[in-house]
């Protein structure tokens, strides 16, 4: 879809939903060229929320930076150390607390860490909370339990 399509498909949707924000997530929405879109919705008033690996930093203005760092390295681009409103960690088997440590350590400590179980899986709500208690016995701050609630309530 173009930029224009989009925005209005958008706004079909708001005469329903009347939201005030849009979510650009999804694969990675930093390798498409979203400057267009992003300006046209924000003609329209509406706040945007990028959900990004952080790995390429595109200089967009965006109102709210959710940063996903991936597996193996957790790796980011420097640009969202103090742009990122929170850092999603998807807790797979193999997300270790050292990789918590030094992810808290990169960021303001007003920036939460989530830790969001890989599609709301038991044993990876188990490691969640293992991890997450683990981290507050350490004395790490601002470490959240996130879960997928549109899936736990059948949204999705």
């Amino acid at each position: 879809m173009s930029a224009e399509q989009v925005a209005v498909e958008v706004e079909r949707i708001r005469k329903h939903f009347p939201a005030r924000w849009v979510c650009l997530t999804g694969g990675e929405p930093l390798l498409q060229d979203l400057g267009e879109l992003v300006h046209i919705l924000k003609r329209g008033e509406l706040k945007i929320q990028v959900e990004t690996n952080a790995r390429h930093f595109v200089p967009l203005p965006f109102d709210w930076v959710t940063i996903s760092p991936k597996p193996k390295f957790y790796a980011f681009a420097p640009e969202y150390k103090n742009m990122a409103r929170e850092v999603k960690l998807i807790v797979t088997k193999d997300l270790e607390l050292r990789v918590i440590k030094r992810l808290r350590r990169s960021f303001p400590l007003e920036t939460p860490l989530l830790l969001q179980p890989q599609s709301n899986r038991l044993w990876s709500l188990k490691h969640a909370l293992n991890l997450l208690e683990k981290s507050l016995a350490l004395g790490l701050e601002n470490i959240r339990l996130s879960l997928q609630i549109h899936k736990l309530v059948g949204l999705l």
